[in-house]
């Protein structure tokens, strides 16, 4: 399970360097495979491979004659990114993704169970005051 925030440093290339403490989880979890996708909250979604296979089944299983249900399997199936946490516990964030979250040197990594949603910082201050408003 993943929990808790964390406000990080994106690089010049556009790494984000996961929390030591998230590694060795994720190392057993996924061997490192993780898939990146966006949400339409404006942030993306980052699963460890299994969980986000599980979910891909279940989203390839809806019926799609509903628009709303086309419209989340384009969102999360068409920017779906498979990415390999690399030797010094770093992901390369597409420059679509970090595009479509407007994505800068600041971020936020939340940790949510089976996945983390990836935010930019200013846009995580102004949805936390709105969740507690």
């Amino acid at each position: 399970m993943f929990r808790g925030g964390n406000t990080v440093n994106l690089d010049a290339k556009g790494r984000l360097a996961l929390p030591t403490r998230y590694r060795g989880p994720l190392e057993d979890r996924c061997q490192g495979q993780v898939v990146l996708t966006v949400h339409d909250d404006r942030c993306l979604l980052l699963y460890p491979l299994p969980d986000w296979e599980e979910l891909e089944r279940k989203l390839v299983r809806l019926p799609n004659q509903n628009k709303r249900t086309r419209t989340l399997q384009r969102m999360l199936l068409g920017h779906a990114t498979e990415l390999e946490i690399d030797k010094s516990g770093r992901i390369l964030i597409p420059p679509r993704l970090r595009e479509f979250a407007n994505l800068e040197k600041r971020v936020v990594l939340a940790g949510l169970g089976n996945k983390f949603e990836i935010w930019n910082e200013d846009a995580w201050e102004q949805s936390c005051g709105e969740w507690v408003a």
